[in-house]
């Protein structure tokens, strides 16, 4: 609901009350006397969906393409009548919880702090996101998400480019590369500080930590969180209510990537820096499409005929585009995405020739027991595939099993296109007994 104040220009004051008196509004008029232009102030309370249209009709019945309004959010109206066109409208308005054009403008320019606070944010927020990710601590990486002001400038390129305001499109567009530079900036010269300040332990090795390998593998389901971001955050805005739980959706597609950059790139590993920069520019470029996509799926549009065209002409522009760098950066996740398969498809099949190994009734192995089998890649890079499995076997005591490993070897080898190590760690059991391990025994490499 809106309290909408509109202020009256001499000799409109009639054809102000005309329009109200005729779309059922109920209103209050009273004289204005400041000595400007105008003349009377009008007041009126509105459904929120009701408010573009009730202005749309002001302007078209002569009080001028801007006219001078005020939009209040207000909580009650117990009047009837408000209770009447709040149900007309809301039958004819297929969104009725949006708000007026000129009212998501001005909530997208307010999102956006000003530069020196929106730069201070960011680099705090990357900042401890690369501490929360070095600490392999999720509960301060979420932290930081809920210090980013990324939401804003994601927003406004949406609206401005929507409602054809080419100056907030544009500061929209300037905000999120500056706020992507600072965050990966601020995240790298902080690792730097804390690997070369020794305050983490020599020799760790950054890339398997959970938080920061999490980042280096994107794939297609990276697309859906991005869309989903920005499908909200455009959904949230436009419907008036708090964006800042949405906002940390933002940011937690946007600032652990970002740390993750800064972090590859203090540790020296090039690909790690690609991999997650990749996720971050499809995260970004997938925010600003779905946020173009559901602003314009729900209606808003420049009022002018001449400017709407313009505006439609950009936007469709805008949205191929982010099309087109969505999709050839999407080659890379399709990449990555594929190896994942292809890997999650060898260590099942190598468990099951693993399992029809160990045990086979009527084979030496028959008393054998598999407690497990772990698969270990080269890195936790992207395309990097499984190299090495290693097959926890139980035995009896005294019992020997010196071509297991080989055997195992040649099954697991023969449906691969390269080499894979094969280790044989044994476990003597008694049924009696806890299993304590014994010995170990590795395959011959080809």
């Amino acid at each position: 609901m809106r309290l909408v104040q509109v202020s009256i220009p001499a000799g409109k004051r009639e054809l102000v009350a005309d329009v109200l008196d005729e779309e059922g509004v109920d209103y209050m008029l009273t004289d204005e006397t400041s000595g400007r232009e105008y003349t009377a102030i009008a007041y009126f309370p509105l459904p929120t969906s009701a408010v573009q249209p009730i202005l749309d009709k002001l302007q078209d019945a002569g009080l001028g393409e801007d006219p001078h309004a005020v939009i209040i959010d207000a909580e009650t109206d117990t009047s009837r009548q408000y209770q009447e066109l709040e149900r007309r409208f809301a039958e004819e308005n297929d969104n009725p919880s949006t708000i007026a054009r000129e009212e998501i403008r001005t909530e997208a320019r307010e999102m956006t702090p000003e530069f020196p606070t929106f730069v201070a944010m960011t680099v705090i927020s990357a900042v401890v996101a690369t501490a929360g990710m070095l600490l392999d601590s999720p509960a301060v990486v979420v932290g930081s998400m809920v210090i980013a002001p990324l939401i804003g400038p994601a927003m406004g390129a949406s609206v401005g480019t929507v409602l054809g305001d080419r100056q907030l499109f544009q500061r929209g567009v300037k905000y999120q590369f500056i706020g992507g530079f600072a965050a990966i900036g601020s995240a790298a010269v902080f690792a730097v500080i804390v690997r070369y300040g020794l305050l983490i332990p020599p020799g760790t090795d950054v890339l398997d930590i959970s938080q920061v390998s999490g980042r280096l593998t994107p794939d297609f389901l990276s697309l859906a969180v991005a869309i989903g971001a920005g499908a909200a955050g455009v959904l949230s805005l436009a419907s008036g209510v708090s964006v800042a739980i949405v906002g940390v959706m933002i940011a937690a597609a946007l600032v652990p990537p970002a740390a993750a950059v800064g972090i590859a790139i203090a540790w020296q590993q090039p690909l790690a820096a690609v991999s997650s920069l990749v996720l971050v520019l499809v995260n970004i470029l997938s925010i600003n499409l779905s946020g173009l996509v559901v602003l314009w799926y729900l209606g808003y549009r420049p009022k002018n005929w001449f400017t709407r065209n313009e505006t439609r002409t950009a936007l469709f522009k805008r949205i191929g585009i982010l099309v087109v760098l969505i999709g050839l950066l999407s080659l890379f996740l399709g990449g990555v995405t594929f190896t994942s398969i292809q890997n999650a498809t060898f260590q099942n099949q190598a468990q099951a020739e693993v399992e029809s190994v160990i045990g086979e009734t009527g084979s030496p192995y028959e008393d054998a027991r598999l407690f497990g089998t772990e698969f270990k890649a080269g890195s936790t890079l992207p395309f990097d595939r499984s190299r090495r499995v290693v097959v926890t076997v139980g035995k009896p005591p005294g019992e020997q099993y010196p071509d297991l490993a080989e055997r195992l070897s040649e099954r697991i080898n023969r449906n691969t296109g390269h080499e894979i190590d094969v280790q044989v760690r044994y476990i003597e059991y008694d049924d009696d007994d806890d299993p304590d391990t014994r010995s170990g025994e590795r395959a011959p490499e080809g």
